[in-house]
């Protein structure tokens, strides 16, 4: 019997078609005609522009992007460290050769903002080439950082490139040798005269950077004392302050999180003393009253319901009273207190008929004094829910008063 012979599939092999056949990475050819370009232009930033976005219809900019950036930075490709490849053509007409002023910077950032404006695909590879030029800074000169570090401040303030790349100047050997500290004084400089410190208050905050400033230092100069002295001897005060009000809201944020850990855990507060809180977080009793009240009236599911809600908070502020006690040493302490309660009532409206009750209740727990409730309402209260509140006090002050005045006279008898 003979066996069925199997089909077997035959046909013709096609050729590969040219678009699908795979171009050969070679930046050599694309170099030599952008550096003939620009030595051709010369300094003429305008005609630099001009010619590159003509060649960009010709040239493969896409691919070779890396190597267009380093061109115009650095005068021809970067090897890595960041010194100039010595067997390429290069240019002495880029960044790096230019005058070292704020003007000329912001010629040179306009060139780049043209052209990413005009082949928009090249703006992931520019930040790209901005965060790795920052990790070679040791391999530029003195002159070629400064530049750089200018037309990097110039290009965050007009929002030509996120502030994230400034991860870089993180890098544990910039910072050791004082590399990234030093860059960050001309960039932010630049910045700030391109924009305000607002500008790179809220391009920090976007990335998450802004508590981030003092790693520019290595550990054991990483202090805000350090930090201000370093850039204000500088020029950028306005930094310094932003860093430590950064700081101090970090230690804020941070105690009140120890605070609520310790109210779950049921830990006591009586061990708590005061100065050592304060010194620890450098912070004075004012700010910390407030710390603490916030700490308290957030740890609590309150109820909704306005009847309930009072004798709820009177058994918790009981509970917490010798914690408030702690931090009320001082009238502006106590003033400060009084009128965060009153912020606090008016902003959670089923609190509304609960101010007065629990005033009597610290004033009872020797929180307030009645120096403070008098001064508070006298002059020292808020426009948030004032006549309410103030109606609410109206008898207990009375009351108060009256037990200030016949104090005094048993005091005038007893003298006579």
């Amino acid at each position: 019997m003979n066996a069925i012979q199997k089909p077997t599939l035959t046909g013709q092999r096609f050729k590969t078609r040219k678009r699908d056949e795979k171009k050969v990475f070679d930046p050599t050819q694309f170099q030599e005609t952008i550096v003939q370009g620009l030595n051709q232009t010369g300094s003429d930033l305008d005609a630099v522009a001009k010619f590159l976005d003509a060649s960009g219809a010709k040239l493969d900019y896409r691919r070779y992007a890396e190597t267009l950036f380093d061109i115009l930075v650095a005068g021809g490709m970067l090897a890595p460290g960041g010194t100039l490849s010595d067997d390429l053509t290069r240019t002495e007409f880029c960044l790096f050769t230019a005058q070292e002023d704020l003007e000329t910077m912001q010629a040179y950032a306009q060139v780049f903002n043209k052209l990413i404006r005009r082949y928009k695909y090249l703006e992931k590879g520019f930040e790209e080439e901005i965060k790795k030029l920052l990790l070679f800074l040791k391999g530029f000169t003195e002159s070629e950082r400064n530049k750089l570090a200018m037309l990097t401040g110039i290009l965050l303030a007009n929002g030509n490139i996120s502030a994230s790349i400034l991860n870089s100047l993180y890098n544990e050997n910039l910072v050791k040798e004082g590399v990234s500290a030093a860059f960050a004084v001309k960039l932010f400089k630049s910045w700030i005269h391109e924009k305000d410190i607002n500008s790179v208050a809220g391009s920090l905050r976007k990335v998450g950077m802004d508590n981030r400033l003092l790693e520019l230092f290595p550990a054991n100069k990483r202090s805000c004392e350090h930090f201000s002295k370093y850039f204000t001897d500088a020029g950028l005060k306005e930094l310094s302050d932003f860093a430590r009000n950064q700081q101090a809201i970090g230690s804020r944020k941070e105690l009140q999180k120890d605070l609520q850990e310790q109210m779950e855990r049921g830990d006591p507060f009586k061990d708590v003393s005061p100065k050592e809180e304060m010194k620890k977080n450098n912070i004075s009793e004012q700010t910390m009253i407030g710390i603490v009240w916030t700490s308290v009236m957030s740890y609590v599911e309150w109820n909704k319901k306005e009847e309930l809600v009072t004798e709820q908070a009177i058994k918790h502020l009981k509970q917490y009273s010798p914690l408030l006690k702690a931090f009320t040493s001082q009238g502006a302490s106590e003033i400060l207190l009084l009128v965060k309660m009153q912020e606090y009532c008016y902003d959670n409206i089923h609190f509304m008929n609960s101010f007065q009750k629990i005033v009597v209740l610290l004033y009872k727990a020797d929180v307030l004094s009645e120096e403070a409730i008098l001064k508070w309402y006298t002059e020292a209260h808020v426009a948030k829910g004032r006549s309410v509140f103030l109606e609410q006090m109206k008898k207990f002050v009375e009351w108060l008063k009256n037990a200030e005045e016949e104090s005094e006279s048993e005091e005038d008898e007893a003298a006579d």
